[in-house]
């Protein structure tokens, strides 16, 4: 596995583990300004609808937990995409009603000032 890979299932991983830990300053930092997000049902949304979102969820006192497997990983110069399989579990407050959603993930990154950072993210997750 070469460094550029290693560092996209990287971020991917901190990704993960800040929004477990509600971070929701460093899950921000991980994403391009123009970043695109696609879902099933939705209009395409950016940064700031995003960061909307997680205000809200923090709000309603939300805790998400995701766990995955990166399947695959392409670099090609300062682009690249990772196809990943995830399940989320959100639970709000102390409730014990958990909403699990699962199934597969598209990402591209691009490199900006040596680092990478998620460009678009076509998101494939529906309920189980």
């Amino acid at each position: 596995m070469d460094r550029d890979e290693t560092e996209i299932r990287e971020l991917i991983a901190r990704w993960m583990q800040a929004t477990k830990a509600g971070d929701h300053d460093a899950v921000l930092e991980l994403m391009c300004d123009d970043v695109v997000f696609l879902t099933p049902g939705l209009p395409p949304f950016g940064k700031p609808e995003f960061a909307a979102a997680q205000r809200q969820q923090q709000a309603m006192a939300m805790r998400i937990d995701s766990h995955g497997e990166v399947l695959e990983v392409h670099v090609a110069g300062d682009w690249a995409f990772a196809h990943a399989r995830l399940r989320v579990e959100v639970r709000k407050g102390d409730s014990d009603q958990t909403f699990v959603r699962s199934g597969h993930a598209l990402s591209i990154f691009r490199r900006e000032q040596g680092r990478w950072r998620l460009a678009r993210d076509a998101n494939l997750l529906a309920p189980e």
